[in-house]
């Protein structure tokens, strides 16, 4: 990994979850009205996969969306500002934390609905495919959506067509309080079913950047050759309860001795501690740090000043509405 992106990366990893730790601790205030599926500790991922996609490139998401949006290049300020349901937020403060998009990035939305951002994403890549663009498509999803007749439609006919499709699992094991166990067939491994459909796969460690690097690395050097999608399982873990600003640790449901293992690799931290422990790179990490949480503080200020649609921006583009 050249310095560059270790830097990168730290410092998108360090600015979603500064972000997301002020929608935290700012939420009880209640101005920030709608649902919000936070992201903490599942941050490397995304910060990696900046490092290899370009502008052009197409994103999608579900719920659990702010880092991806981030990191794609997705303005702070709109996000923040549709989280408090402001007008200049990405979708004019009517979607809310779960409904992000800035298509000038190359980010095509998130939806709410699981797995429903799958096949939407595999219709972009056809229609890149049919212009013949050299543009890839990312779909990200949890391991939750595997359980949705979407999913095996969708990456069936990616498959089919040999479509530009980095298929992205986060799999932090659980759907809201249910564990995978009691969700999938016990011993079965995501990615070596999906391997079973006909699609190359891969499985790797979704908070270690070092090896994220090198795993994204080469499936997007083969997607733009041409070679059809490909489909990653990230091992990972939410820090807080699955919607909402808390921890529900108090309510058992993920066992103490797997919530330990999964803070102590922390991808901020551990980050972190590498950086310091080798002198991979010469950076005043506090300063740098100093500056991101000037610009979240500056973004928060932004939209709380900003002002709500109006009744003609809130009505519009939808399919029915009242004379």
């Amino acid at each position: 990994m050249k310095k560059n992106s270790l830097i990168s990366i730290w410092k998108n990893i360090f600015r979603i979850r500064y972000v997301e730790e002020k929608i935290a601790k700012e939420y009880y205030k209640g101005e920030m009205r709608c649902p919000t599926h936070l992201s903490i500790g599942q941050e490397a991922v995304p910060s990696v996969l900046d490092q290899f996609i370009q502008k052009t490139d197409l994103a999608v998401s579900g719920h659990r969306a702010h880092a991806h949006y981030l990191a794609k290049g997705g303005d702070l300020k709109k996000m923040l500002c549709e989280i408090f349901g402001k007008e200049n937020g990405c979708a004019k403060g009517r979607g809310g934390s779960m409904h992000l998009i800035d298509r000038s990035v190359g980010f095509a939305g998130s939806t709410a609905i699981v797995a429903n951002s799958i096949p939407i994403g595999v219709g972009i890549a056809l229609a890149k495919k049919l212009k013949k663009k050299k543009d890839i498509v990312i779909i990200y999803f949890g391991d939750g959506a595997i359980e949705e007749g979407a999913f095996y439609e969708s990456i069936n006919f990616a498959i089919l067509k040999k479509l530009p499709v980095f298929f992205i699992c986060e799999n932090n094991f659980y759907s809201v309080y249910t564990p995978l166990k009691y969700r999938q067939p016990k011993d079965r491994k995501i990615h070596k079913m999906v391997k079973g459909l006909g699609c190359p796969v891969f499985s790797t460690d979704g908070n270690d950047p070092f090896k994220i690097y090198e795993k994204i690395s080469a499936a997007v050097k083969k997607i733009r050759s041409g070679k059809g999608p490909i489909f990653g399982e990230f091992y990972t873990y939410r820090h807080r309860e699955h919607c909402g600003p808390n921890f529900d640790d108090n309510l058992n449901y993920r066992p103490k001795n797997d919530l330990k293992y999964w803070l102590e690799k922390d991808p901020l931290i551990s980050l972190e501690k590498k950086i310091k422990k080798k002198k991979m790179i010469f950076l005043n990490m506090k300063n740098e740090k100093q500056k991101i949480i000037n610009e979240v503080n500056e973004a928060f200020k932004f939209a709380r000043k900003s002002k709500y649609p109006s009744y003609k921006i809130t009505t519009r583009d939808i399919y029915a509405k009242k004379n």
